[in-house]
């Protein structure tokens, strides 16, 4: 008998979480309240940052980081392939143009080799971001990513909406993702499938004063308030968007924020028992690799499988699983293979990509789910193998 659907991925909402939106449904603000600054300043103590400025999605807090940073049309900005369409998208949103860096087809992430690569593709454009994604909740290797960007003239803004409560170690260092200690600026995700949920949401997490405060303007229509000025009186120096948090998913945020350690080690017990359940199916599965600096708090559990070895096709196995219970997903499609950027950029070679492509499977990891769980889902898969 085939038990229920485990997705990929699913939020956990719990009775105190709906409590606490409940509260704030009652409060005097459902919006641009107290509850956004109680939020902002739980979110930064957490990851070690000097500020974290909350926004309405991952995608905003990206554009975000751009227009603070200044970003103009006809400069450059550097991305991984193997991302969501967003990491690419804001630095068009400013008028960017996109130069696609390759990654390790083992974890998917760019590397100090894949970025020098990349940085010789730039050309006489202006280099003025590089954007590392910590896929999976694994972090990329930022001192050194961070000393190219320097090296060629930009500015590292990391991409962390998987990683939130991820650590990393570099040297006798141990570092925090979102602490900002190699970057400009990190961009976290709060859309249900992350680590934790409020609907949809976003944060931006900075140590430069200067940076926290455009944020802050920006996402609320580029509006200031003259000191000494009138209530009333606003002024926009230049425009900005609507890209507010509400009081209502700021609450939901404080409630999953103080739950952070639990959801995370419980996702770090799930990939474990993976990991030793996967390996009597080597090599035809191997989970993605783990960088050595890197003690991830895992959003995706990623299988790379060799389809061709077992004549199946992935979508055959997508198909076979979901027919014993178990959800699926392929996280990414190589950006770069989009219509829109071949269109732009014309055809682009990038072998890492596309291995990582044609061998990735995202298996179910969530916090709600049972130890049994994981054994249900690699032995679905083994037999989908025949293995």
């Amino acid at each position: 008998m085939v038990g229920p659907l485990l997705p990929y991925g699913r939020q956990t909402i719990e009775d105190d979480d709906i409590a606490a939106v409940a509260q704030a449904l009652r409060a005097d603000f459902l919006t641009t309240g107290p509850l956004v600054d109680a939020f902002e300043t739980a979110f930064a103590e957490k990851v070690g940052a000097r500020h974290a400025v909350a926004c309405a999605n991952g995608t905003a807090a990206l554009h975000l980081a751009m227009l603070a940073l200044d970003v103009q049309p006809g400069e450059a900005c550097i991305v991984p392939a193997i991302t969501f369409l967003a990491t690419a998208n804001c630095a068009r949103y400013v008028g960017a143009e996109v130069v696609f860096a390759d990654v390790d087809p083992l974890t998917g992430l760019m590397t100090p080799d894949t970025l020098a690569e990349a940085i010789s593709r730039v050309g006489d454009r202006k280099l003025r971001a590089v954007l590392p994604v910590h896929l999976r909740g694994d972090t990329a290797q930022l001192p050194a990513l961070a000393a190219l960007a320097q090296g060629a003239g930009a500015v590292l803004v990391e991409d962390a909406p998987h990683a939130l409560g991820s650590t990393m170690r570099f040297g006798n260092t141990s570092e925090r993702v979102g602490d900002v200690r190699h970057s400009a600026m990190a961009t976290f995700s709060f859309h249900p499938v992350k680590t934790i949920a409020t609907g949809e949401g976003g944060m931006v997490t900075t140590n430069d004063d200067g940076l926290a405060q455009r944020l802050k303007t920006l996402r609320t229509h580029g509006m200031l308030r003259p000191e000494g000025a009138d209530p009333w009186i606003y002024e926009m120096p230049e425009p900005g968007f609507n890209y507010r948090l509400p009081d209502i998913l700021c609450a939901l945020g404080l409630s999953q924020l103080a739950k952070l350690d639990r959801f995370a080690a419980r996702r770090k017990a799930l990939a474990a028992r993976y990991l030793e359940a996967l390996k009597p199916l080597a090599p035809i599965v191997r989970p993605a690799s783990r960088p050595d600096w890197s003690d991830p708090v895992l959003h995706l559990m990623v299988a790379l499988i060799d389809f061709p070895a077992v004549g199946k096709t992935r979508r055959q196995v997508v198909d076979d699983l979901k027919a014993r219970g178990v959800g699926t997903q392929v996280h990414y499609i190589p950006v770069h293979t989009q219509p829109y950027y071949r269109e732009r950029y014309g055809a682009l070679e990038l072998p890492g990509a596309q291995t990582w492509y044609e061998t990735c499977l995202s298996l179910p990891l969530y916090p709600g789910m049972a130890d049994e769980d994981v054994d249900r889902v690699v032995g679905a898969l083994r037999e989908v193998l025949g293995l």
